[in-house]
């Protein structure tokens, strides 16, 4: 490993890990039109999120952290696709990084191992939907196989403008 540079370990995320994860996204929902969520959340409002997201099922929550201080780094997620039934074997994924540790890898982290624990569940297609601008997201998915199918022209308002989502998909 490169002087300066943390271990990072991939686990399951924990429900100790809620004020970290719901900090986490609160300053994406302050700060970028990355989530289309325009307030912030307490702990305890985010508490279902994390309890949808066991730790076995199509639907999983993965957490970076620093191996040595424990520190959350990003987390990923395979959520519900859509409600009705027979989305089921759809899901939608998405990845968070903490801001200081952007470009380090995370997000491969994070995707290997979530998509490494989905391996063997009855999913068809996985889904991410990426605001744009963002080339970051973009190269992401597509190294994990992602394809672009379409995009959302101003669909969501945030930041007093409008905001396209790309969609891309993954056989699974």
């Amino acid at each position: 490993m490169a002087p300066g540079r943390t271990e990072v370990q991939v686990r399951p995320g924990v429900e100790d890990d809620l004020k970290a994860l719901t900090d986490l996204y609160n300053h994406y929902v302050r700060e970028t039109p990355i989530t289309f969520d325009t307030d912030t959340f307490t702990p305890e409002e985010r508490r279902p999120w994390l309890l949808s997201h066991p730790e076995d099922g199509p639907h999983r929550l993965r957490v970076a952290t620093d191996a040595g201080s424990q520190e959350i780094l990003g987390y990923a997620t395979s959520s519900p696709y859509r409600a009705k039934p027979a989305y089921g074997t759809s899901v939608e994924t998405t990845v968070y990084v903490a801001p200081r540790a952007g470009g380090r890898g995370i997000g491969t982290l994070l995707y290997a191992s979530l998509f490494e624990a989905l391996a063997g569940e009855d999913l068809h297609r996985a889904y991410a939907g990426i605001a744009q601008p963002n080339a970051a997201s973009v190269r992401l998915h597509e190294r994990f196989g992602f394809r672009y199918v379409g995009t959302y022209r101003e669909v969501g308002r945030k930041f007093g403008r409008y905001w396209d989502v790309a969609w891309y998909e993954k056989p699974l």
